[in-house]
């Protein structure tokens, strides 16, 4: 079944930018986030599309990058990393001819981490991230949350989504095929088959992996520890790897946008910070389907649902940062006295924001001691703290620090 409804994409915008003023502009994101749909949408006249799921089309491309290239004027070229050498040759075509938006490509693969694009089209192409739908997007909102909290404001929710509605919105997540699904059960069989889709056929494309049957049973055991900090050793030993191998399959998985690390904020002067990153899921359907946390355990027993959260408000904050008008980073804050704030958002001029995730109605003092460490080690730096959690208010927690609803991220 297909999804007859065409959401309107945030990021659309700015690809149109990119293309005004530079010769190739690379979509890159997970597959089945949308972006087919959306390139096809912005395909003008005379410019030709490509796809590399097409196996003629793949064929010419690995067989003859030049000839391929030289035949087309203007095109899209889909899953461009199925034959990355044709970058080289896109390189020679506009180092000949540099009008703007000559070639609109799509990756469902990260590029720069590919050996052969990594210098290919440095200041020639402009890449711009598809994630899954966000919430602001399936409700219709523009508003940026990132900037507007470094604006001093917190969003707006005129009717806040909170328990069973918070439930279904998280486990649902953003991929358009799982969405477009009647009912959960529906959905958990889609994504299933989207993981096995994928490290069947696309880790191929990035990396040789030898025992290419341990990534599944290793994707479910980092699902146990979304959230938390990347023990090479203790996660490789979960399915009989060693530290090293570990680390490069999570690279691997980051690769394909199913999973990031997540840094950890410090700054130089402090050396009581920890230093190991935090992995993080970036779409909580897929997250939660590989934990196999449905509707009905949520609601009996609400122990497994607050990492889900995490990561869906993570990735929420993600989407916000691809659309920002700023730039943006996402941290995290935790130190040896085991403080810990779970999302750190830290702008160009180095100004933070530190975000609490809380799966309860209930606000309390203690939910607040990983922000005020935060806020104290920061100094003049801390901007605001904001604790995200299932109630309808939002109210002001003294010295810069808030509780608002969560639904105040895709608000207005």
């Amino acid at each position: 079944m297909k999804s007859t409804i065409l959401y309107s994409r945030l990021i659309k915008a700015r690809i149109v930018e990119a293309l005004a003023d530079t010769p190739v502009v690379l979509v890159a994101g997970p597959r089945q986030a949308g972006k087919t749909t959306l390139v096809r949408q912005m395909a003008t006249q005379g410019m030709r599309y490509l796809t590399l799921d097409d196996e003629l089309t793949l064929l010419s491309a690995r067989a003859d990058p030049v000839g391929m290239v030289r035949s087309l004027d203007r095109a899209i070229i889909d899953e461009i990393q199925r034959a990355p050498q044709l970058l080289l040759a896109i390189k020679k075509s506009i180092d000949e001819d540099r009008r703007p938006g000559r070639f609109l490509l799509t990756g469902s693969a990260n590029l720069m981490a590919l050996p052969a694009a990594a210098d290919s089209l440095a200041g020639r192409m402009e890449t711009l991230t598809l994630l899954p739908l966000s919430q602001s997007e399936l409700c219709g909102n523009t508003a940026n949350w990132i900037d507007a909290a470094f604006a001093g404001r917190l969003l707006n929710v005129a009717m806040p989504v909170v328990g069973a509605a918070l439930v279904e919105a998280v486990l649902r997540g953003g991929y358009p095929e799982a969405i477009s699904r009647t009912n959960a059960r529906r959905r958990t069989v889609w994504i299933r088959q989207y993981i096995d889709a994928i490290i069947q056929r696309d880790v191929r494309d990035v990396a040789s992996i030898d025992k290419i049957d341990q990534l599944p049973r290793f994707l479910r055991s980092l699902a146990q520890v979304s959230g938390q900090m990347c023990n090479y050793t203790q996660l490789g030993g979960q399915v009989g790897m060693d530290s090293k191998t570990a680390a490069r399959y999570i690279g691997v998985f980051e690769q394909m946008y199913l999973l990031k690390r997540v840094e950890v904020w410090a700054r130089n002067r402090l050396k009581r910070v920890v230093k190991t990153p935090k992995l993080q899921f970036i779409d909580a359907g897929l997250l939660a389907t590989l934990l196999d946390l449905d509707p009905a355990e949520v609601q009996q027993d609400r122990s497994r649902f607050g990492n889900v959260l995490e990561t869906f408000a993570y990735s929420e904050l993600l989407k916000h940062i691809t659309t920002a008008a700023d730039d943006y980073r996402i941290l995290y804050y935790r130190d040896v006295d085991l403080f810990e704030v779970d999302v750190v958002i830290e702008n160009a001029a180095g100004q933070l924001i530190g975000v609490e995730i809380k799966a309860s109605a209930t606000v309390k003092a203690g939910d607040l001691h990983g922000l005020k460490k935060l806020a104290s080690v920061a100094g003049g730096q801390f901007k605001m703290g904001v604790l995200l959690y299932d109630g309808t208010e939002t109210l002001p927690l003294g010295d810069h620090l808030w509780a608002a609803p969560l639904s105040t991220l895709w608000g207005q």
